[in-house]
């Protein structure tokens, strides 16, 4: 898409040569020879948002010189000077839920401009915007081996009139691109395929511009790929939308926390230990509404994935953004990622030109600092009350009697028996067992980890408890393919029966009562789109046709368990079927199904594409 620069009064637009192409950028050495200030002890992250004002520089209508100027000036005040700005991110990232409203919005704004005589193909977004449906997976089924397919089934009966409209808005709209579901949880698809670290676009003037990917997103966990120096953080629903449309973000030159990394994880302990610290230390520090940077000779020791992990908890500390500057491990990933060489070079020159990388001597002035020894993390775990609390694992066993007795106010060891099973339960059993977040399923050494502690169960003959409720849901195809590379995929099977990929925020909750009425046609086709007209009500008879299926199927299985009929393998207790089956019920189900196939086959095109071993990354 084209990218409309700004006047750049200062002149600061050059040239760099990398990767066999020469591009333009805007250059921060170039502004400092201009006479605009010193800005050579930023923090990379305000780097990223100085470029920005130089890009866009418009003589002041949006961004004036003083803008720039004032960057100067927050090094030489040690780390403040809080003057707002206007911030225009590169792209929007958003998920299925809060996505589909934004869809909704562009399709009304078309179904008016028709209505006062224009052209709807006119309106777009006219930044590039990435929506992944990876909140839409409930865990129904679990335990058994049909377990993947049902839920998948369901999936797709709650949420195919999302899922047309979807498709619908892909075709229909410019600078628009849906990832499937099943693919992943958006935050993992941004860091392995979406996200380019420096990002290329053509001006006005239809010359290649160079510039530092950046992002805001809908979803609070956007900061993940931060751990990939690229600037990005979670935003409403109405922030996103104005961004997608092309208007700044109003905000203040932000404070710059430092946090300086040293030493080296011990044996035994993950990324997990590690951000639970990280974040008990930024919450007593206090950086709510503050970016956080990370630096230090400690990165030389953290891979990109354990950066990502702590990148992804900054809602949980309270900054907007958990940054890591671009450095040899940025490249490192980038290039086992699948990224062409030529990107990466440009990465690389790139961040080395406008002062962005981290070399040995990178010291750039904080607004405040603080220090934390690698050596000195231990194992532990979150809670038992808050998810990002730290606790370390010798201390797990006191710390739990203690808040059911002071806080939950529960007895420990009455065992109540359960009607219709044969197991009793207390307080304090686990019941849950999953692996579903973005911030354990993005980092391939804790999801390794966890296939082997697997694997050592099994050689055990430990089972889970029938009262566990368990799910593996990947996060993305990748975390499938390296976990059976190494062999664990069957062991974690045997604990953890595997759920479509995607963020399972609401997987544990109870199953909503669905919404039976179809949407009206012109809900679903759009002001520009009349040839669809009969398409749609097909779609939609589906719909009803196969949630009446299941209403049927469930009344037949309750008739039949009345009657002793027997129940096949992987249907709930007390739902059976007998041996002929209702005819009915299965030409409901062949007609319903047809059409739901018939869906699902061009929703799943980005997975089949993602499995060739050439090119693992979803075809958008």
């Amino acid at each position: 898409m084209t990218v409309i620069v700004g006047k750049d009064t200062a002149k600061t637009r050059r040239e760099l040569s990398a990767g066999g192409a020469t591009v333009a950028y805007y250059s921060i050495p170039a502004a400092e020879e201009a006479g605009l200030g010193d800005f050579s002890k930023l923090p990379a992250a305000l780097k990223v948002v100085l470029e920005n004002m130089l890009r866009f520089e418009d003589g002041g209508r949006t961004v004036s010189v003083e803008d720039i100027k004032a960057f100067s000036e927050w090094a030489k005040l040690g780390g403040n000077n809080p003057r707002e700005i206007a911030y225009r991110p590169a792209r929007v990232l958003m998920q299925d839920f809060t996505g589909v409203p934004a869809v909704v919005d562009l399709a009304a704004m078309r179904d008016g401009i028709v209505a006062l005589g224009g052209d709807p193909k006119k309106i777009n977004p006219l930044n590039p915007v990435d929506l992944v449906i990876d909140h839409s997976v409930m865990i129904d089924e679990f335990g058994n081996p049909r377990a993947f397919q049902m839920n998948v089934d369901r999936e797709y009966e709650r949420n195919m009139e999302r899922y047309v409209f979807l498709k619908w808005g892909q075709t229909a709209f410019d600078n628009f691109r849906v990832v499937p579901p099943g693919t992943g949880i958006c935050h993992q698809v941004n860091l392995e395929y979406l996200a380019q670290a420096v990002w290329t676009d053509k001006d006005q003037d239809g010359k290649m511009v160079a510039y530092p990917d950046t992002l805001v997103g809908t979803d609070s966990h956007t900061t993940m790929v931060n751990g990939l120096a690229v600037l990005g953080w979670g935003v409403g629903g109405i922030e996103a939308e104005a961004a997608m449309l092309g208007q700044p973000v109003s905000m203040l030159i932000p404070e710059v926390v430092g946090f300086r990394l040293s030493g080296e994880m011990k044996e035994g302990t993950t990324a997990t230990d590690l951000v639970l610290k990280v974040v008990q230390m930024l919450r007593k520090k206090g950086v709510v509404g503050k970016f956080v940077e990370f630096y230090g000779p400690g990165l030389d020791n953290l891979p990109l994935a354990d950066r990502a992990t702590i990148a992804n908890m900054a809602p949980e500390y309270g900054a907007t953004c958990g940054f890591f500057p671009v450095d040899e491990e940025t490249l490192r990933y980038l290039r086992v990622s699948g990224r062409e060489e030529s990107r990466i070079a440009l990465v690389e020159a790139y961040a080395k030109a406008n002062g962005m990388w981290r070399g040995p001597d990178y010291a750039p002035v904080y607004t405040d600092t603080l220090e934390l020894d690698m050596g000195e993390i231990v194992p532990a775990i979150s809670g038992p009350k808050r998810p990002q609390d730290f606790l370390k694992l010798t201390e797990a066993k006191a710390s739990f009697a203690k808040e059911m007795a002071e806080s939950f106010k529960r007895p420990m060891g009455v065992e109540i028996p359960v009607k219709g099973e044969s197991y009793t339960m207390s307080s304090g059993k686990v019941v849950i067992a999953s692996i579903t977040s973005c911030t354990n399923t993005s980092n391939p050494y804790v999801m390794i980890g966890a296939g082997l502690v697997a694997r050592k169960a099994r050689a055990l003959g430990l089972n889970r408890k029938p009262w566990v409720k368990t799910s593996l849901a990947p996060g993305s195809q990748v975390v499938s393919d390296y976990l059976e590379a190494a062999g664990l995929q069957e062991d974690l099977h045997r604990q953890f029966r595997p759920a479509p990929a995607g963020d399972q925020r609401r997987d544990q909750r109870r199953r909503p009562r669905g919404r039976r009425r179809p949407l009206r046609e012109s809900q679903l086709r759009g002001a520009d789109q009349p040839g669809r007209a009969g398409e749609l009500p097909r779609l939609a008879a589906a719909r009803r046709s196969l949630c009446a299926g299941r209403r049927h199927e469930h009344r037949h299985h309750d008739r039949t368990a009345r009657h002793g009929g027997e129940r096949p393998a992987g249907l709930p207790e007390g739902r059976v079927a007998d041996a002929e089956g209702d005819r009915g019920t299965g030409r409901a189900h062949r007609d319903a199904r047809r059409f739901h196939a018939e869906i699902r086959r061009g929703l799943q095109r980005g997975r089949e594409v993602a499995r060739r071993r050439d090119n693992r990354q979803p075809d958008l």
